[in-house]
């Protein structure tokens, strides 16, 4: 469903009202919101975000989509890259792929070492834990699609000259290592999901509604001046939304 249809959907308009609501307080109270979008390739990630921004004041976010490491990245601690893009006081960033990188893709692709990827497992919780008493909001987000629609999306990319942008080495091979990206996503729940910084998993095939109750859940988690005028519903639908807290 195209933007122009959804926004004669009064269910989209007052979702992006509600957005635009918190978007003011969060800025007016100097609160930071950090929403992680992680998925696997195709699952939606990048048109969530800007579902998610459509209406929102460009001052007062960004979005970060970082390409790969330099060299001098690559000697660095592993966070670091990313701490210097964590949102500012007032502000939201939306992470297109994010520090989880090096719980799946990264060991999937070979891209990193057994060592590395053990240590970040034994480190990012840590690290969530301090930005979160620091007073920085977390939303990790995975879009979750199933192995047909994702065969289907990537001949998308393949034959739409308006999508060929988006293909990648990773696309190429993320049909033949399905099972792979399924163990190591697995792995990463179980060692990272927490009830403090809890997963939460958007079914994504049915793109349209997987974003709009994705928008939904982050406005359900958020206090802001106005909540719920709009008379839409704030709670996410479960068979859409799952989230995973571990134990």
């Amino acid at each position: 469903m195209a933007f122009h249809s959804l926004e004669n959907d009064p269910e989209y308009v007052n979702l992006q009202t509600e957005m635009v609501w918190m978007q003011q307080h969060l800025h007016s109270q100097r609160e930071r919101l950090a929403i992680l979008f992680e998925g696997r390739d195709t699952a939606g990630k990048g048109g969530a975000i800007m579902r998610f921004v459509r209406f929102i004041n460009p001052r007062h976010y960004r979005v970060i989509a970082l390409s790969k490491p330099s060299e001098l990245e690559l000697g660095q601690w592993y966070f670091q890259r990313y701490i210097n893009h964590l949102p500012d006081p007032g502000r939201i960033a939306f992470f297109d792929r994010s520090w989880y990188n090096r719980a799946v893709v990264e060991p999937v692709m070979g891209f990193c070492s057994a060592q590395q990827y053990e240590m970040f497992l034994r480190q990012v919780v840590t690290f969530e834990n301090m930005l979160l008493e620091d007073g920085v909001n977390i939303i990790k987000f995975w879009f979750s699609i199933n192995l047909q629609e994702q065969k289907k999306r990537l001949e998308e990319r393949v034959t739409n000259p308006l999508k060929q942008w988006k293909l990648s080495t990773v696309d190429a091979q993320a049909q033949a290592k399905w099972d792979e990206f399924t163990q190591y996503k697995n792995a990463m729940f179980a060692a990272t999901a927490t009830p403090q910084c809890p997963w939460v998993v958007v079914q994504g095939n049915d793109r349209d509604r997987g974003r709009m109750e994705a928008m939904r859940y982050v406005l359900s988690q958020m206090d802001y001046e106005k909540k719920g005028d709009t008379g839409e519903r704030l709670i996410h639908d479960p068979e859409v939304v799952q989230v995973s807290s571990g134990n």
